[in-house]
């Protein structure tokens, strides 16, 4: 290699060297073969460990979103659970008057059974003066109590004694647990009534896990053994004859699943029944799948859990049910539809005796106690309901939760509503109608209907509601929306307004009864006639109301003035603007319901004291907070001795007047009382009032047709047909300050003068001592006699 130099400018370059080949011969690749390849058995393994993370991976996720899920509900409200609505709660007390009929009424409205010795809740004996009951446990608005083994014993109309059996000595008071009505259903298909674990029957849960998942307290959710077990039961009947889910992937699948049958439904379900048994014992999974389990259907509603499925099929709580009917309700598991004790009787008792049979060799049963279970009957209700419904009263009941709970009010969290109804009162109500109304289609023809409200006199709650002759349904409330015409029960108030005047009026002030004319503003002449077409001349107060005379009526109130009647009637409850101010007025032409009927009677007969009517009294929350509890509101709106008269009259009115059919079943009860019929007969009424209530009867047509029914003939008949049954309380009016008995002598035309030694004698409001002057001459026959009407 040479290098060669130059003066400034010059390049220098160098050379490369050569790099020489190798001398070492190449291996050429033949073109026919192939590089070399893996194994299948490692390709096999480079997939599968690939797969397997990403399943792993997978689960992982999957595993945490369901233990999320699982936490969630079964840390929160794990059930939408429904309002349940309760009726009003007999309190008893030596002293109370009431009847040993009345008690006995009210035991067999709350199923408690009638037995020679009472051993259980829910059971009691009876005798002419004693009844021993073992009072249920409830949980009432103030704690809760738990069941009370008690002797009652009466006299006559009293109680006279609560003796506790449990331990020596007497009570000073009693609870008689209240009726369930129903449910509030709010936009739900499907309905359950919680139940706590402890409060199940043992001997039913050891039932089902024999029945169902033997080995429920051994698995971790899963059992491998329940599914080979299944296995080989299903390969030996070649078809699928029973199946290896847990009671735990059971409960999984129904809260969380659907019911498709696929293979990821079941992996899921699996996962969950492993975290459910992981984070929670097996008595709270137990307690969650007792209320869960789906066992059929009512009125269109799903039924889950045990517990209302106890009172949907045999209207009793499930604590109280035999052997044989706990059997049945287990039995039912494995299929509510196909083992249908209602639809299927013989498929149900053998899936039942299946079930005891069981038990018999498990031990749970001894060979007498299933003989004894398997020959009883199944024994349902014969209308299976969870509870008989008074859809009119559930009406008014929400429209007063809106009202006086608003937004707070929520009908899927569990709330217990405690009403005013008295499960007595509804129910003897519905039956009067419901047997009465057929035997007037021959006169008023099929289409006739009706409608009644009961209320407490003296605090207006609403003790009983009917909206229609078929009281079990839902439909056109007419106790709260049918607006008809009143007629002769508007008199009252024409009456009340005279005697509100005692120095113009008395009970036996002469009114006549002769024909009138009235012409109105545009030159139209009203004669008003009696319902008899026929006129008496002179009569007193008194008998023109109790006979109900049109026309010394219309007289009466063109005295005291139509402003004035008015008044009285918005004063007793009816709203302001219901009444047009004209003569015919008087005589009922205007138009209420029975609802609002019922309040101004309220008022009238409560000397004058008005109490709002209500359905509600109070509601609880979950953990037995009071949400809302009614407070007694009662206004004296019009005059005490005023209205105390008026009611007197009214007690003459059954007595010999329009309503003494009555008297002639009930004179002992001392009822007050007044009919009503409108014109061309279109509407019948009756109001009564005995001690307890006061009860308005309605029967009419919706098409408005006549009905050939007077208020006699017709709703005064239904209020005779409720008190058959109802037993009254007799009508005690405490006598008010400024009214005492006078004597009065009848003339010759008919009307009453005063005559202190007669021996027909009136309450008369004396304010003003009037009268009383004229008999101060004769002070051995001045009456201060205070008495009960």
């Amino acid at each position: 290699m040479t290098k060669k130099s130059t003066s400034t400018g010059a390049k220098t370059t160098t050379k490369k060297p050569v790099r020489k080949r190798s001398t070492k011969p190449t291996k050429k690749r033949s073109p026919n073969k192939k590089p070399p390849q893996r194994t299948w058995l490692k390709n096999i393994w480079s997939v599968s460990w690939k797969l397997a993370l990403a399943g792993l991976a997978l689960l992982l996720v999957v595993g945490i979103y369901l233990d999320s899920l699982v936490k969630q509900k079964f840390e929160g409200q794990l059930f939408d659970l429904p309002t349940v609505v309760y009726a009003r709660i007999l309190n008893l007390a030596p002293g109370d008057s009431i009847t040993i009929q009345e008690v006995r009424n009210e035991l067999d409205v709350l199923n408690y059974r009638k037995v020679r010795q009472p051993q259980y809740p829910g059971e009691y004996s009876s005798s002419a003066t004693k009844i021993e009951l073992i009072r249920r446990p409830f949980e009432f608005s103030d704690g809760t109590e738990p069941d009370r083994h008690v002797m009652l014993h009466f006299s006559a109309n009293n109680l006279d004694r609560i003796q506790s059996l449990e331990k020596s000595g007497d009570l000073g008071y009693l609870r008689i647990e209240p009726k369930m009505l129903g449910m509030l259903e709010k936009n739900h298909d499907e309905q359950r009534l919680f139940v706590k674990r402890e409060q199940f029957p043992e001997v039913m849960v050891d039932a089902l896990l024999v029945t169902e998942d033997r080995d429920f307290y051994q698995h971790d959710g899963v059992s491998p053994l329940a599914i080979a077990r299944a296995l080989v039961a299903n390969v030996k009947a070649g078809r699928t004859v029973q199946g290896g889910s847990t009671l735990t992937q059971q409960l999984a699948k129904n809260i969380f699943l659907s019911s498709d049958r696929t293979l990821w439904r079941k992996v899921r379900e699996a996962y969950i029944a492993l975290i459910l048994d992981y984070r929670y014992s097996k008595d709270r999974i137990l307690e969650a799948y007792l209320n869960e389990v789906y066992l059929g259907q009512s009125r269109g509603q799903a039924i889950h859990g045990f517990g209302l499925a106890s009172r949907l099929y045999f209207g009793q709580p499930i604590q109280e049910l035999r052997i044989d009917q706990l059997a049945l309700l287990v039995g039912m598991v494995k299929g509510p539809s196909y083992y249908n004790p209602v639809r299927f009787p013989e498929r149900a008792k053998q899936r039942r005796d299946l079930v005891l049979r069981l038990m018999m060799q498990h031990d749970i049963l001894t060979a007498s106690q299933y003989d004894t279970a398997a020959s009883r009957p199944l024994d349902i209700q014969d209308n299976p309901s969870i509870a008989s419904r008074q859809p009119a009263y559930f009406q008014q009941l929400e429209i007063e939760l809106k009202q006086k709970v608003g937004e707070t009010f929520q009908a899927d969290v569990g709330l217990k509503v405690f009403t005013s109804l008295d499960p007595v009162s509804q129910q003897q109500l519905e039956l009067a109608i419901a047997k009465k109304i057929p035997q007037f289609a021959s006169v008023a023809g099929d289409a006739l209907e009706g409608a009644a409200v009961a209320v407490d006199r003296h605090t207006g709650e609403i003790r009983a509601m009917v909206g229609g002759k078929r009281t079990g349904y839902d439909g056109f409330n007419r106790a709260l929306n049918a607006s008809r015409q009143i007629g002769s029960l508007a008199k009252p108030a024409v009456y009340l307004t005279a005697l509100e005047q005692p120095d113009k009026y008395n009970l036996a002030t002469t009114l006549h009864d002769k024909p009138i004319s009235l012409k109105g503003s545009k030159g139209n002449v009203w004669s008003p006639r009696n319902y008899d077409r026929t006129f008496r001349g002179d009569v007193p107060l008194y008998m023109a109301l109790a006979l109900s005379l049109n026309v010394p009526t219309v007289a009466l109130g063109m005295e005291v003035g139509i402003p004035n009647v008015v008044k009285t009637l918005e004063k007793l409850g009816v709203d302001k603007g219901e009444v047009r101010p004209v003569p015919s007025m008087f005589l009922g032409s205007f138009s209420l319901t029975p609802f609002q009927v019922a309040q101004m009677y309220q008022t009238l007969t409560n000397s004058g004291k008005r109490a709002t009517l209500s359905a509600l009294r109070s509601v609880i929350d979950l953990d037995g907070n009071v949400l809302y509890q009614s407070l007694p509101s009662v206004t004296q709106t019009v005059d005490q001795q005023a209205a105390w008269l008026t009611t007197y009259a009214m007690k003459r009115g059954v007595l010999e007047g329009t309503g003494r059919y009555l008297n002639s079943q009930f004179a002992w009860a001392a009822l007050a009382g007044k009919t009503g019929t409108s014109n061309d007969t279109r509407d019948s009424w009756f109001v009564g009032v005995d001690g307890r209530e006061v009860t308005t009867i309605w029967l009419g047509r919706d098409d408005n047709k006549p009905t050939k029914l007077t208020g006699s003939s017709g709703a005064l008949r239904v209020y005779a047909e409720y008190l058959k049954h109802r037993i009254p309380e007799k009508l005690t009016l405490p006598w008010p300050q400024g009214v005492n008995t006078i004597g009065f002598a009848a003339t010759a035309n008919g009307s009453l003068d005063l005559d202190c030694r007669n021996e027909f004698k009136l309450p008369v409001w004396d304010i003003n001592g009037n009268l009383k002057k004229q008999c101060e001459n004769r002070p051995a026959q001045w009456i201060k006699k205070l008495f009960d009407w």
